[in-house]
Order: C-alpha cells, then sequence, then structure tokens
C-alpha cells in the first residue's frame, strides 16, 4: 500500500495521547490507595489532560487531510453498525470529550479534590474515559485488522502492537511530563515505559517474523476474476499513472524497505530504552524528552512501514508488465 501520512500522523498521535491518559489514571488510582503522593495534583492531572487532548486533537485535525471531502465527514459516522471506521469516528471524540471532563474536575475540584463527591467523580469519569480509551484502541487496530486479503494486517497481532506503542509512546511522554511536574512519579512511569517498549519490541518482531513468511492466497486469476490458466499482460493500461498504480503500491526500492525496518526498530525500541535507563540513573530531563522525540519519530517510521507493507492483489496485476 501507499502510505497517507495524514493517516500515519493520526494513529500516532492519538496513540501518544491514549498512551499519556492511562498513565495518568494509573496515578490517580494509586495515590487514592495510598501507594503514592502527588503534591500539587492540579497541574499534574489537569496540564497532563490538557497535553493528551491536544496529542488527540492534533490526530484528529490530521484525519481531515485524508478526506476527499472534509465537508461531508460526519456521514463517516453513519455506518458504525459495521465499519470499524465508523466507530472510530464515533469514539474518538467521545474520549476526547471525557477527557476534558476529567481535568476540569481536577482543576476545579483542588489538590486529589477532597470533597468526596467530587473524588467519586474523577474516578467514574476517568474509569469511563479508559473504556473509551480501550475501545478507540480496538476500533483503530480493527480498521486494518479487519481486511482479510491483506494478510500482513488480518492478525491479532496488529491490535496488540497498536496498543502496546501508543502505551509504550505515551508512557515515556509520562516520564517527561512527571519530571517536572511530580517527580515522584518518574521512576514508576520510567521502568513502565521501559517494559511495554521492550513487550512491544517482541509484539512487532513477531509481526515482522510473521509477514516475512506469508504465502500468498490471491493469485493472477483470483486477482482479476479471470480464471484462465495462462494470463499474459500485454499492457498496464494507464502508462502514465492512475489511481491504482499511486494508491496501493508505495514504489520504493527493497533496500530502501530494509533501511526503514531497521531503523524503526532502533528508534522506537533500542534508543528510548537505553535514554530511559540512563534518565533513570542520572535524572537527566534532557534524555527524557530526548526517549519521547526519537520514539515518536521512530513511531512514524513504523507505521510508515506497517502500511508499506501490506500488499494489495491487485497490485499482481498492476505492479507488472509481460
Amino acid at each position: 500500500m501507499n502510505p497517507a501520512f495524514s493517516v500515519i500522523f493520526l494513529t500516532t498521535l492519538i496513540g501518544v495521547g491514549q498512551g499519556l491518559f492511562l498513565a495518568l489514571y494509573g496515578a490517580e488510582l494509586l495515590a487514592l490507595v495510598g501507594a503514592i503522593a502527588i503534591p500539587d495534583d492540579r497541574s499534574f492531572y489537569a496540564l497532563g489532560s490538557a497535553i493528551s487532548l491536544l496529542f488527540l486533537a492534533g490526530g484528529l485535525g490530521a484525519s481531515f487531510f485524508h478526506l476527499g471531502h472534509p465537508e461531508r465527514a460526519w456521514r463517516a459516522a453513519a455506518m458504525w453498525r459495521t465499519s470499524w471506521l465508523s466507530r472510530e469516528i464515533i469514539v474518538l471524540p467521545a474520549f476526547m470529550f471525557t477527557v476534558i471532563l476529567y481535568g476540569m474536575v481536577h482543576y476545579f475540584g483542588g489538590p486529589m479534590t477532597a470533597d468526596g463527591s467530587a473524588r467519586t467523580a474523577v474516578v467514574v469519569i476517568g474509569g469511563l474515559a479508559v473504556v473509551l480509551c480501550l475501545a478507540l484502541f480496538a476500533c483503530t487496530a480493527m480498521i486494518y485488522a479487519c481486511i482479510k486479503f491483506l494478510q500482513e494486517w488480518a492478525s491479532p497481532l496488529t491490535l496488540v502492537n497498536y496498543f502496546l506503542l501508543g502505551c509504550a509512546s505515551g508512557f515515556t511522554l509520562a516520564t517527561g511530563f512527571a519530571f517536572f511536574t511530580a517527580p515522584e512519579m518518574v521512576r514508576i512511569y520510567g521502568i513502565t515505559a521501559i517494559i511495554l517498549t521492550f513487550t512491544g519490541l517482541i509484539s512487532r518482531a513477531t509481526s515482522l517474523y510473521r509477514n516475512a513468511r506469508i504465502k500468498p492466497k490471491s493469485t493472477l486469476q483470483t486477482a482479476t476474476g479471470i480464471r484462465h490458466p495462462r494470463i499474459v499482460q500485454k499492457a498496464q493500461g494507464a502508462m502514465g499513472g492512475s489511481f491504482n498504480t499511486r494508491q496501493y503500491f508505495h514504489g520504493k526500492a527493497a533496500q530502501f524497505m530494509r533501511s526503514v525496518k531497521w531503523a524503526f526498530l532502533v528508534l522506537v525500541f533500542l534508543v528510548p530504552v537505553l535514554l530511559l535507563g540512563k534518565s533513570l540513573s542520572d535524572a537527566s530531563a534532557p534524555f527524557l524528552v530526548a526517549a519521547f522525540i526519537i520514539q515518536y519519530v521512530g513511531l512514524i517510521a513504523e507505521r510508515w512501514f506497517f502500511f508499506a507493507q501490506a500488499n494489495h492483489p491487485q497490485n499482481l496485476y498492476y505492479q507488472q508488465i509481460s
């Protein structure tokens, strides 16, 4: 497939926002049971929610660049009964709304919302937001995992990778954010980010291993619908290019694909783990900031590779000339 950068930014940005919110709510639960104490929870939770919302809004905004007629975007939600895309369009704004409520209750409620009703409201709103967050992970991943004829995507690993990489990037950001707002959470977030990143490496490496050994189910006969045992292509059709030649193949050489694969393996997994480990021992803000930036750049490359690696059956016809 030919990756669209609007979709790449959509999936990576909302993943960061989702992971950051899960980190915030995790700290909330730890504070409620007395495992940790956050002195200024207003700036921590409210500001953290605002940052999460910025990433979610950035992803939502990026998605509009993928639409031929953005003014008709509302129609995409009409098929929610059968379309994972429609479900994503519904769940994303709902999740953003609950993040806004969560941040507002903390901002106006004061330190750990001392009033019992306010504390209950925070837990309930945050819990609802977590449910929507997990539903959003599922909707986003299933848009691609449900396409059976794209064998590289049609795997439970697609859902696992979207969840783990989103959480890893969100917790890496949360570690840097906590350095300035809640230093007592830096170690907890940092260790969690390392675990999520390492687990994501195992999951992503498994999917790469699986995809490299896929035996295509489609043939030239099934791709074209022509059942003749011998099909010879004399011309590609639109030699100057067409929708089929532009949208369903990235046009990059095998060497370029290998370079992107190794680049994102290093940037998403190896470098952030090293920087996070270093920052946990030295308490260094530059290392934490660099860990998130490098990991996010790597995620852009990873998501590009994810889309580009999918081999559409129509390429059996449009990518060859006999």
